[in-house]
């Protein structure tokens, strides 16, 4: 059994047009966001690495879980250029490429990718849009990453940042 855990980036802004799409950061909301699910995350589960995509929006998303989450900072996390992707395709093959020894993967990137991952692994349509700063817990049925399938997933939690307490 694998657990794949799956964050999209806090929401992002878009008031200066000059910049190109991986050099967008953090809305308001975006930077109120991401700190508050990362002391939600926290109080869950223990700290481990996050693969991370290049874009801005998702470094200041992970800078912002760790704000929230402190042990969370004390860990070396990893860039990925290939989680700079939209498509759920590209998401499978980086997946499938993880070690072994690793039960835990952990990722922060885009949609629609993340969401048509979500949907493709646990075999029906039921996450409509994986939110800005939305988070998934997936059980895997799996022993082994690149044995990563279609409906081999269970979605075992999720979290909003809708329904973490206002304050």
């Amino acid at each position: 059994m694998k657990i794949l855990h799956l964050m999209r980036h806090a929401k992002s802004a878009w008031d200066q047009p000059g910049l190109s799409d991986r050099e967008r950061e953090l809305n308001k909301r975006g930077k109120r966001d991401a700190p508050r699910m990362g002391e939600a995350l926290g109080q869950r589960m223990a700290p481990m690495i996050i693969a991370v995509s290049p874009a801005r929006r998702a470094q200041l998303t992970l800078a912002g879980l760790c704000a929230g989450w402190p042990a969370l900072a004390e860990l070396p996390h990893r860039i990925e250029e290939d989680l700079y992707t939209f498509s759920a395709d590209d998401l499978f093959n980086f997946i499938g490429a993880q070690d072994d020894s690793q039960r835990r993967v952990f990722i922060i990137g885009h949609n629609p990718a993340f969401t048509e991952l979500v949907n493709t692994l646990v075999g029906d349509d039921k996450l409509y849009n994986l939110p800005t700063a939305g988070y998934v817990e997936l059980a895997l049925a799996i022993d082994r990453w690149r044995d990563l399938q279609q409906a081999c997933a269970m979605l075992s939690f999720s979290l909003f940042p809708k329904q973490l307490p206002q304050g």
